[in-house]
């Protein structure tokens, strides 16, 4: 019997090699991937702040630094923007050890008191009560916004502790905010954990914090 010419479409051994060709670039795509990741999500230092290196995470030094969520004409979407020194607390030479021990105890406290029970932090949480990965920049704790003058504070920053403190007293929405018992220290640490969370690149996520008066298009 003459041999038959077979298709390369049904030759086990093409589609062995071509699984084999497949499975390795696909590992290879993966391991870089992996490591692009890595240094895009790492967090920066108070040197790349001094120097104005842009860093998806900014360093935690941050909190001593002016922050805005403007519209990027280039990426199409809203993107943080890291302005001038402004005081935090009344500081605004918080040292790197000093930062990321604030941020530490926000971020516990965060985790103690349950919040993304009822709050989405970067994506994850509940959708209950507002957004917080932007808070920090919300208009509504502005020197035009609402919050301030409710809570008689004349800072962003000590009043978003007062409203944590006390959040029966201040009350905002229909769905109201529960007694946590935070302490005034755990309010400056949740609040530093706010600032720098809006601080980082989340990609326009979530939108429409950019509206603050004096706001302008970032390139």
């Amino acid at each position: 019997m003459a041999n038959e010419n077979l298709s390369v479409w049904t030759s086990i051994p093409f589609w062995r090699r071509s699984a084999a060709w497949v499975t390795g670039f696909a590992s290879i795509l993966l391991i870089w991937l992996t490591f692009d990741t890595l240094g895009q999500i790492s967090m920066g230092n108070d040197a790349d702040l001094k120097a104005g290196t842009t860093k998806r995470v900014p360093g935690p030094t941050v909190i001593n630094y002016k922050i805005t969520y403007e519209m990027s004409k280039k990426r199409g979407h809203e993107v943080p923007v890291i302005g001038e020194k402004e005081a935090f607390f009344g500081k605004s030479d918080y040292s790197e050890k000093e930062a990321r021990a604030l941020l530490h105890l926000g971020k516990l406290t965060s985790q103690a008191k349950n919040c993304m029970d009822c709050h989405t932090l970067l994506g994850n949480g509940a959708y209950y009560a507002p957004d917080l990965t932007k808070a920090w920049i919300d208009p509504a704790w502005s020197k035009t916004g609402p919050m301030m003058a409710m809570t008689g504070k004349s800072t962003r920053e000590e009043a978003m502790a007062e409203f944590l403190m006390h959040p029966s007293t201040y009350p905002t929405h229909a769905r109201m905010m529960p007694e946590l018992g935070i302490t005034a220290e755990e309010a400056k640490g949740l609040v530093a954990f706010l600032k720098h969370m809006s601080s980082i690149d989340t990609n326009g996520f979530p939108r429409n914090f950019g509206k603050e008066e004096g706001s302008t298009n970032a390139q």
